[in-house]
């Protein structure tokens, strides 16, 4: 870090009236601007070289509508400086001023230092017995990070945002430490961060599987919190956000933000997308008993929803201590500010908002129509980036799927219950599960939404891995620390015989079934569908399902999965489902499917048929176990139609499937329960248990509207065949197809 002497600037600021928040050099000073609307000073305080030695105390010359700015001459990029604010301390009526504590700016581009804990940090007297309605007068300055003024340069050449379009997406979320920290093929220096993520090991990787856009968990300054700090803990997610426009330095091996801008460059020109998952809707300060370390010092009347009738306390929509206020304007300001500043400085392609029900809470509930979400659609730096909500928080009508703003892709656990449901052998699930599969039209065919609204998955960071899911039947968290009482009781998972690993080869190839069926329907699916990292090769977190304090090997990739042909058989089936999304439009829909639309007469867009191929009807959708399911997807292209089959068996017996008539020269893509196969139209398809094949063929179009002429069913003969099935026995034994003879 760079440093200047005491005499070349002057002993008080100068008056600047800047409009542009946090500190920006202009090539002979710095400009600082600061809200705090309720305080009575602001102090600009600058530091050494080394952040230990406080060399300046300037008080902020000026204040318009609450920004407090000033200017520096001569403070050059590297300059290491806080903020004191001086105002009422009184927690019932909100305000918690305390001038003792070194303030982070909001608007810190980086970081120098780390958070260190103790009671100093904290604006009240810890343990006086009178909790936050007391005043200490400990100065914090020793045990806070600093921030630098940085000057943003970056060569980003002809990097070009690879603009994929929505339906083709296929999201991969990842942490950057755990992706990258046991690598044995990048410099151990690199490892854990975006000097690994640029690696051409990890691009090469990437591409191999096929994905195409990596969703990062939070990369912005993040605080440890004191409890797991002290019992030797972390917090290893990042949800606990101490700066919005910081990268925490654990992800820089080099201290530049040059480095991030880097690995985005190289993702970039593979072809890849940045998402990075933003959490704005708290911050690390928690209620009020938490430290004083940025907002709650600026204004914790400002920043934060209190309770109305007693305005010490803090609403707690969030689950974590304190609710950021989404009414308040310079609250807005704040997350545009930082939004812009991701996709401007670092190129990043989109966000991913944590609790993002949180975003649209207005004082009487949520609303799509509020004041930070018009501001989102309207802005034209995001108009191209992707923005993807978590539609949920705890707070009342917490869960608000399908509910947010039309641009807006969400995160779909209707999906990962059902589909989890499903495969675990629940009964009833075959509507839920043609819910999921066409992109759950009931929640999101609105407003003229599309399918890729539907963010879907099977796992995510929090809950079990896809091994786990198949592995166990319960959580196990004793490493938190926390008497096993976290995370959820509700995993929808199922052992398939033993607890945990096991020797037993038969419930370990049910298990590896269960994986490719799990991951076969997510890609078949229509929707936006996301991986979580690791899960295409069996990484297992030992059943814990809320690793959120684990930086160590139960979270990081164990790359040495791939060297076992369990790990590389799942990695290959994955990358060639991926592969088979990429180049078949019937998997990526740019519109819901209905059964409105005939691609020909006779053949609709979507068709769900039976084991003799014939239509569903009302009676069978809820009859039986519900145990199995097939569809059928057609599409026109020049003079010749595309179709698609998937097959689905969650039962314990073998189905045995005809297809529907007439028949097509379909070539079997996967097999979740056994090799491909060849199809002999006579015999049908039979499904072995616990297992899903997709076929697709193709046929022109004037020739299956011929044979649809040819081979179409009267009523009556439909009513008999649908007797005869009534009366056949249960077995191995397909029926008779009832079109056989005339094909």
């Amino acid at each position: 870090m760079s440093d200047f002497a005491r005499s070349e600037w002057p002993d008080v600021l100068l008056p600047c009236h800047s409009h542009v928040m946090g500190a920006h050099w202009d090539g002979r000073g710095t400009h600082f601007s600061v809200f705090a609307e309720h305080a009575e000073r602001v102090e600009l305080c600058i530091f050494s070289a080394n952040g230990r030695h406080q060399v300046a105390r300037l008080p902020m010359p000026d204040c318009v509508h609450g920004v407090w700015s000033g200017y520096l001459p001569n403070c050059r990029p590297g300059t290491q400086y806080g903020y004191r604010v001086y105002g009422p301390y009184d927690p019932k009526h909100g305000h918690r001023f305390n001038s003792y504590k070194l303030l982070l700016d909001p608007y810190a581009r980086q970081i120098a230092g780390s958070l260190r804990w103790h009671d100093a940090l904290f604006g009240y007297r810890v343990g006086s017995g009178r909790a936050d309605l007391s005043f200490d007068r400990r100065d914090s300055a020793n045990y806070m990070p600093k921030a630098v003024v940085t000057n943003d340069t970056f060569d980003w050449g002809d990097d070009r945002p690879p603009r994929i379009p929505w339906e083709e997406l296929v999201i991969y979320e990842m942490h950057v430490k755990g992706f990258t920290k046991l690598r044995e093929d990048i410099l151990p220096h690199d490892r854990g961060t975006f000097g690994a993520m640029g690696h051409p090991a990890v691009i090469d990787y990437l591409k191999r599987l096929g994905v195409n856009a990596v969703e990062l968990l939070p990369i912005h300054l993040f605080a440890r919190d004191r409890r797991l700090v002290e019992r030797q803990l972390t917090n290893y997610w990042g949800y606990n956000t101490l700066g919005y426009f910081s990268p925490d330095p654990a992800y820089l091996s080099d201290d530049t933000l040059g480095q991030m801008k880097w690995a985005i460059k190289q993702l970039h020109n593979a072809g890849i997308e940045v998402i990075l998952d933003v959490v704005y809707n708290h911050t690390c300060e928690g209620n009020e008993l938490g430290p004083t370390l940025s907002w709650r010092g600026f204004g914790n009347a400002s920043y934060y929803r209190l309770l109305p009738d007693n305005p010490r306390y803090h609403i707690n929509d969030t689950g974590c201590g304190n609710t950021l206020d989404m009414t308040h304007p310079r609250v807005i300001q704040m997350i545009m500010d930082s939004l812009r500043y991701w996709v401007q400085e670092f190129h990043v392609d989109g966000f991913r908002f944590d609790l993002s029900a949180t975003l649209g809470r207005e004082d009487y509930g949520f609303d799509p129509g509020n004041g930070l979400f018009d501001a989102m659609l309207q802005d034209p730096t995001l108009m191209e980036t992707k923005l993807i909500a978590e539609p949920w928080d705890i707070g009342p009508g917490g869960h608000q799927m399908g509910n947010h703003p039309a641009r807006f892709a969400e995160w779909n656990d209707y999906f990962r219950d059902d589909v989890r449901r499903f495969w675990r052998g629940d009964e009833q699930m075959r509507g839920a599960l043609a819910a999921r599969l066409q992109g759950s039209a009931e929640v999101f065919d609105h407003d003229h939404r599309k399918p890729w609204a539907s963010v879907n998955f099977i796992t995510a960071h929090d809950g079990f891995t896809l091994n786990d899911l198949v592995s166990y039947e319960r959580k196990y968290n004793e490493a938190n620390e926390e008497g096993n009482q976290d995370g959820t009781d509700n995993n929808i998972s199922r052992n398939w015989g033993a607890e945990g690993p096991t020797s037993d080869e038969a419930v370990i190839n049910t298990r590896e079934t269960l994986k490719r069926n799990f991951i076969a329907t997510l890609l078949c699916s229509h929707g936006t569908p996301m991986l979580l990292a690791g899960d295409e090769m069996g990484q297992t977190q030992q059943g814990n399902n809320n690793a959120y304090c684990q930086d160590n090997e139960l979270t990081w990739l164990d790359w040495k999965l791939l060297d076992s042909e369990p790990g590389r058989s799942l990695m290959a089936f994955t990358a060639e489902l991926i592969a088979l999304r990429k180049h078949n439009p019937l998997l990526q829909p740019r519109y819901f499917q209905h059964a409105r639309v005939e691609v020909v007469p006779g053949i609709p867009d979507i068709f769900w048929f039976d084991q003799n191929g014939l239509e569903l009807s009302s009676d069978e959708w809820s009859a039986g176990s519900g145990r199995h399911l097939a569809l059928q997807r057609a599409r026109t292209i020049g003079d010749q139609v595309e179709l698609l089959i998937f097959l689905i068996n969650g039962d314990d017996e073998s189905h045995h499937y005809f297809l529907p008539v007439p028949w097509v020269d379909y070539q079997v893509q996967v097999n979740t329960g056994a090799d491909k196969q060849s199809l002999d139209n006579e015999e049908g398809v039979k499904l072995p248990p616990r297992c899903c094949v997709l076929l697709t063929g193709k046929i022109k179009s004037a020739t299956l509207a011929r044979l649809i002429e040819e081979h179409a069913l009267s009523n009556e003969e439909v009513s008999a065949m649908k007797a005869a099935e009534d009366s056949e026995e249960d077995g191995d034994t397909p029926p008779p197809h009832p079109e056989k003879e005339s094909v």
